[in-house]
């Protein structure tokens, strides 16, 4: 992981420089977007949604096998990398951050404390996927940042939605999922409707 220091208010602030290239699968139909990874003592993979008390991997587990330790290893202390890899690859689901660099306000994952200083290449991503049709923002930090690289005039979707965008002289719809982690107050049983449905409506499910 890099760092790169800008001063501010008399304070020299750690700039944080994405650790992870975007997973981009070439039959990609979706592009899920988080805000940024945790710092690197959370993660248990190096992967995206690396922490472990992140739920997404769960949802997943979920949604696609009725079993929400399915992408966890068999001693259930860690994700099973290249199982969620092999599963990403097969149904064309392509995975990013919507921040590239971000100053960190305090030590931990949450995206209260969380600045982004540089949002994602976004043109430069889609133009690796040509094939994507959907984006999907998994939290408010996430979905601010997306909606910034929009048109003006794109509204904001409500959680569980989609509204249209035009984008690069393409239509992509841009949906809004509950965020994964468990500071979102709700449980992992109805998140993980919401996405069910969500997938079910792209065609992925």
């Amino acid at each position: 992981m890099r760092f790169k220091t800008l001063s501010r208010n008399s304070q020299m602030l750690p700039t944080e420089i994405h650790p992870l290239p975007p997973f981009l699968p070439g039959n990609a139909k979706l592009l899920m977007l988080g805000s940024f990874p945790p710092p690197k003592a959370k993660w248990k993979m190096d992967f995206y949604y690396p922490n472990f008390q992140n739920d997404m991997w769960r949802i997943f587990g979920l949604v696609f096998f009725n079993e929400k330790d399915y992408f966890l290893t068999e001693d259930k202390t860690s994700f099973d990398k290249a199982r969620i890899v092999e599963f990403l690859s097969l149904k064309g689901i392509a995975l990013s951050d919507t921040a590239l660099e971000v100053h960190r306000l305090k030590g931990n994952a949450s995206d209260n404390f969380l600045k982004i200083i540089t949002p994602l290449n976004l043109e430069s991503i889609l133009s690796k996927i040509p094939d994507c049709k959907a984006m999907v923002t998994t939290g408010e930090k996430a979905t601010e940042t997306l909606r910034s690289l929009f048109p003006e005039t794109t509204p904001v979707p409500k959680i569980g939605s989609c509204v249209a965008v035009d984008l690069l002289n393409k239509k992509y719809k841009f949906y809004r999922m509950p965020s994964s982690s468990r500071a979102y107050p709700k449980p992992l049983p109805e998140k993980a409707e919401i996405y069910r449905r969500f997938f079910a409506e792209i065609n992925l499910l």
